[in-house]
């Protein structure tokens, strides 16, 4: 199942500076992984010490906010398009 990856600005120095990546992944943790595979280190980026997504980073399938769907667990199929946006804080 291949998927588009949208990697934000800040995470493409781990993807040598590619600012969208192809890969095969049946949910969004498998693409965490996939994404490790490809480009060791960017895993510590995306996730906590405890593995899990984290809290500043938005992921989005198709437009929609994972933590609406199944979070990590949340399914992907051929074709889909996953967008990493960190959240901006500020005041």
């Amino acid at each position: 199942m291949a998927v588009q990856v949208l990697i934000p600005t800040p995470l493409q120095k781990f993807t040598a500076n590619e600012a969208s990546v192809e890969l095969e992944a049946a949910s969004v943790s498998a693409l965490v992984e996939a994404l490790e595979s490809r480009f060791p280190g960017i895993r510590a980026r995306l996730c906590d010490e405890g593995g899990k997504l984290r809290r500043f980073l938005n992921i989005y399938v198709n437009s929609e906010d994972i933590r609406f769907l199944d979070n990590e667990a949340t399914p992907l199929k051929d074709g889909d398009e996953v967008s990493i946006v960190p959240a901006v804080a500020g005041g």
